[in-house]
């Protein structure tokens, strides 16, 4: 077997990944006693991601006390800075509640709260952060901001693409402070492989460009000096950055809420139930946990107001599950629909001049194919951490993806499972749109020294789920769950399964800022929709 062959298998064996589920369940007879044994808070934050993380700061800084329900663990960066398992030698610290690891080789590990979870899901794969910050902890830091004409693509144009350009995105980039790579940086043999990116764009006609990377840029040059442990610069991400490169949501917004003294954040809480108190509220069941997964005692919670910030995966999954069991029964038809993977599809060129494609991470670089007929399309070169063969370049492709995705409770286990079809002409035609993108690359870059070609695109995997309760269905405009006074949603399960092909996590925050803005002055006044 070659080493193209080698990379290959590493490649499509996530994709063949399969993990147990853990479904828990609570009934509860009297709605308005329970109420009363509950532990009362002003406002339930379920999640700390970007929607999460959002509302608990723009919630303290309103003087309105909050507690934040994570299901994982901290992971502050330590002195020695050994805080996460790497991709090289992962362990339990990598998967949450995973005999195997979740990224890479499934080789054996210790079940843990670890920062990576792959939910096998019917026709896609979905991989999603665990613990304080969420999704933030295994990103690629890239803060990518749409165009207007993609966003439109999108969203219906009661969101208006020239007040989020002007109010929003700022906001979030004010307390993110993400920058493109600098250029001493980009010069390093390091970062190579981007630079190889940048140039293949423009040999093809096409845009290559930086992007606003959520990095501590002068931690990267420590990297590089020895000062710090290898992190980023060694192709690390996925299962945290133990240098301490990267500027994860405990680090700015959920630092300065906490600082507040007006956000408590409670890790390894699972919340596994919600409920309607008619007249009185909602009591969120948790489950708490110890670092292993061992339920260690229930916990309730009563609140008139709860902000769900699950994920689109956790989210939809919690208010599908209450619909069906009779506990928020208003909640309407459009629940549970238009989820969709972001035009997410893996691809892989070979051929290409050196690329010291094993290093230079998280990622720095973009090529854009807007014009793209079957679909808007960008590329992003990102390394592979165990590569050894030259001319490679991996590279994550995003489109605009149909939302084409639903959800469905199974009474026999008390669990939700989202059903994707990823065969659909709809679904595919994004596929094939990330393919012609690295066709039109390979036409414009043949030489007589270097002959590119593409090996393989794939979809069927996503780390950017998002839909389930959205936007203009489920909710308001501002994440209000139309039928209910004080239940909303914040994350991206309000986003109808795109983006506009970038990276989600922008768009996630500035939405977030958005209806935190429109919500807080009817919180205070007593005025909720």
């Amino acid at each position: 077997m070659n080493n193209f062959d080698l990379s290959r298998r590493r490649f499509l064996k996530v994709a063949s990944l399969g993990l147990g589920g853990y479904a828990f369940s609570h009934s509860i007879g009297n709605l308005s006693s329970w109420a009363v044994k509950s532990e009362p808070v002003t406002a339930i934050i379920i999640g700390s991601g970007f929607g999460g993380s959002v509302a608990a700061l723009r919630l303290a800084q309103a003087g309105i006390h909050s507690i934040v329900l994570e299901r994982g663990r901290r992971w502050p960066i330590t002195p020695k800075q050994n805080t996460f398992a790497t991709l090289r030698s992962p362990d339990g610290r990598s998967s949450w509640l995973s005999s195997v690891a979740t990224f890479g080789d499934p080789v054996p590990i210790d079940v843990y709260t670890g920062v990576l979870e792959l939910l096998p899901e019917d026709g896609i794969n979905v991989y999603a952060g665990a613990g304080v910050g969420g999704g933030s902890l295994v990103y690629n830091g890239v803060t990518y901001q749409p165009t207007k004409a993609n966003f439109e693509r999108v969203f219906p144009r009661a969101i208006s693409y020239e007040q989020m350009d002007r109010v929003y995105y700022p906001r979030v980039r004010s307390i993110l402070q993400p920058s493109p790579i600098p250029s001493d940086i980009l010069a390093t043999e390091y970062y190579r492989l981007a630079r190889v990116a940048l140039q293949q764009a423009t040999n093809a006609g096409l845009t290559g460009k930086l992007v606003d990377v959520a990095l501590d840029w002068d931690v990267v040059r420590q990297e590089i000096a020895g000062e710090r442990v290898a992190s980023a610069i060694a192709g690390e991400c996925w299962f945290g950055n133990n240098s301490g490169c990267k500027k994860s949501l405990d680090r700015n917004y959920l630092l300065q809420a906490e600082q507040s003294g007006f956000t408590q954040v409670l890790p390894l809480h699972v919340v596994t139930d919600i409920y309607e108190v008619p007249r009185y509220g909602y009591t969120v069941v948790c489950n708490q946990i110890d670092e292993g997964g061992n339920v260690l005692g229930q916990r309730t919670f009563f609140s008139k107001y709860v902000f769900l910030a699950a994920g689109s995966i956790g989210t939809t999954k919690l208010l599908v599950k209450a619909k069906a069991k009779g506990n928020l029964p208003r909640l309407n038809k459009h629940l549970g629909q238009f989820w969709g993977a972001n035009g997410d599809t893996f691809g892989l060129r070979t051929g290409l001049p050196p690329t010291n494609p094993s290093q230079g991470g998280t990622a720095s670089a973009a090529i854009e194919d807007y014009t793209n007929p079957l679909s808007p399309t960008v590329l992003l070169p990102g390394p592979q951490w165990n590569e050894t063969q030259e001319g490679l370049l991996y590279h994550l492709g995003i489109g605009i993806s149909p939302a084409l995705g639903s959800f469905h409770y199974d009474q026999s286990t008390d669990s939700v499972k989202l059903t994707w079809p990823n065969n659909n002409p709809a679904i595919v035609k994004v596929r094939e749109a990330a393919l012609r993108t690295c066709e039109t690359l390979n036409r414009g870059n043949i030489t007589s020294e270097y002959q590119p070609s593409t090996a393989y695109v794939v979809d069927g995997i996503t780390g950017h789920p998002l839909g389930g309760a959205v936007l203009g269905k489920v909710c308001d405009y501002y994440g209000r769950v139309k039928g209910y006074k004080g239940l909303y949603v914040v994350d991206g399960a309000m986003i109808p399964g795109s983006t506009g092909a970038v990276n989600p996590s922008f768009t996630i925050a500035a939405l977030a800022e958005r209806c935190l803005e429109r919500i807080i002055p009817e919180f205070k006044l007593g005025k909720v929709w």
